[in-house]
């Protein structure tokens, strides 16, 4: 788990794009030199996080197998950890981040509806 952690951050996350992004756009790190600099500290930084991360998802992965040593029935065990769980939390993230964007749209639907610029059709 730990090992596929550090693949999937390493496949998922380009620093050497962030920093190139970054400095496109005006945006630095503190203290941190534009450009390659940037791209190796920001390297370093996901590093750091990535080992806690996971080793937490390692725990959470296992969690059933301590339930068992503890004498919790294994059907509620399996059913409430490991990847089970990681799974649900991940639903539903994802289905408050949709809702999110979709109460966002509709934010800005309606102002551009009662804005004072109007199209071709207020001609």
């Amino acid at each position: 788990m730990i090992v596929f952690t550090y693949f999937y951050t390493a496949v998922t996350v380009n620093p050497t794009m962030m920093a190139e992004d970054m400095k496109k756009n005006g945006g630095f790190i503190p203290g941190v030199k534009p450009g390659k600099k940037t791209a190796e500290y920001i390297d370093t930084i996901m590093s750091r996080i990535t080992l806690p991360g996971s080793i937490a998802l390692a725990f959470i992965a296992i969690m059933p197998a301590f339930a068992n040593i503890f004498g919790i029935n294994n059907q509620f065990a399996s059913f409430f950890g490991g990847t089970s769980l990681l799974i649900t939390v991940g639903v539903v993230l994802d289905t408050l981040q949709q809702i999110e964007s979709y109460l966002l749209m509709r934010h800005y639907d309606g102002l551009m509806k009662t804005g004072r610029l109007t199209g071709r059709s207020g001609m």
